[in-house]
């Protein structure tokens, strides 16, 4: 008996072993996965700033980007046409669905949509909406949150400037489905400029792909920007109107791909409740601010894990030179990251989204 229960002890023993070498093997392995994705943006800058006197290209209007066009938006940017939509008669057409539905498919010439205020509530055009995630659609089935977008957005190479855009579906606190997209840009190489974006839960879907928000105002409660995209804000003003405690952010990164994260740059979060700047949505979430004013709503902690202590090692969470009663890092998550100059440098420009090959300068109506 006392041999039978040595040779189950060793099994034990040995089997034990396996696991912490096999536990051990994925620390290592997440807590690389994170430096590689660092190391790929420093990496990443780096070549980028070497290739800064490249030729602009000439298309008779300033070019943000400062590099050369790549060949499709070049090819557009050479054929634009543009339709004129007001609801009193004088345009093309009434209504942006007319507009839209009249470009035919597939499409690869510039499209200036201008939307002119005529009997809209203000001076910036709004498309609003009310659908949640909960709503059933023309299949019988709830819509979710993909599909519950007021404005969705699948076309590259979006541009759009001065609109509104708005989901009017409020957020019960303890429901579940009651995500109201205000707009969702699954679309890549897209820009946004001087837009507002009012919603509750999940305002802005920033689904996936390159995106650049300029000086936008985008407003909710939970997780209202969230997404799997690589894009950049700058001067936007970031407002919660949650009642009690809620997260800003809910970026989801993917293992397989460096390509994924916001970054928030000369940007105001303030309003109401007590907020997370961020939550990891999955394992491999990235968000990063950088010269941005935090009012007291910012809780101490900063950044929430959603319940899993394993995205410690694997997320990727930084701050550098805020402001504010918000900004205050002392209290802030261990796993959380004061950047330093250097590892700032890929986050804090218009090259984090690849600008160089397709930001234009917004469009004068």
């Amino acid at each position: 008996m006392n041999h039978f229960k040595f040779i189950l002890l060793l099994l034990l023993l040995f089997v034990c072993n396996l696991f912490l070498q096999s536990y051990s093997l994925n620390i290592e392995e997440e807590r690389e996965d994170y430096k590689n994705w660092l190391s790929w943006n420093l990496q990443n800058y780096k070549k980028k700033a070497g290739l800064v006197n490249r030729s602009t290209a000439k298309l008779g209007r300033s070019y943000k980007g400062g590099g050369v066009l790549d060949d499709k938006l070049k090819k557009a940017e050479m054929n634009k046409v543009r339709i004129i939509v007001s609801q009193d008669g004088t345009g093309d057409f009434k209504t942006v669905g007319e507009a839209i539905s009249s470009i035919p498919k597939p499409n690869s010439k510039r499209v200036i949509l201008v939307i002119n205020p005529g009997v809209y509530s203000d001076d910036q055009p709004t498309i609003t909406g009310n659908d949640t995630a909960s709503v059933t659609g023309a299949d019988g089935k709830p819509l979710g949150t993909l599909k519950s977008a007021t404005v969705a957005v699948d076309a590259n190479y979006f541009v759009a400037i001065n609109m509104k855009f708005e989901n009017r579906a409020m957020h019960e606190i303890g429901s579940v489905r009651g995500q109201g997209v205000a707009l969702r840009i699954s679309g890549t190489k897209a820009a946004f400029h001087n837009c507002s974006f009012y919603g509750d839960q999940d305002t802005l879907y920033d689904h996936k792909g390159l995106h650049y928000f300029n000086n936008c105002y985008i407003q909710g409660s939970v997780d209202f920007i969230f997404g799997y995209g690589r894009s950049f804000y700058e001067k936007c003003y970031l407002k919660s109107i949650t009642k009690k405690v809620a997260s800003m952010t809910a970026q989801k990164g993917l293992k397989g791909s460096m390509e994924s994260g916001f970054s928030f740059k000369d940007s105001v979060v303030t309003g109401s409740g007590q907020i997370y700047l961020g939550r990891a949505w999955g394992d491999y979430s990235r968000v990063v601010f950088s010269y941005t004013f935090m009012d007291n709503i910012v809780l101490p902690q900063g950044w929430n894990d959603w319940g899993s202590q394993k995205r410690h090692l694997t997320v990727y969470y930084g701050e550098y030179k805020c402001s504010g009663p918000g900004a205050d890092l002392k209290g802030r998550v261990q796993w959380a990251h004061n950047l330093t100059d250097e590892e700032a440098q890929p986050f804090i420009g218009t090259h984090y989204v690849d600008a160089d090959s397709w930001l234009l300068s917004p469009y004068s109506s």
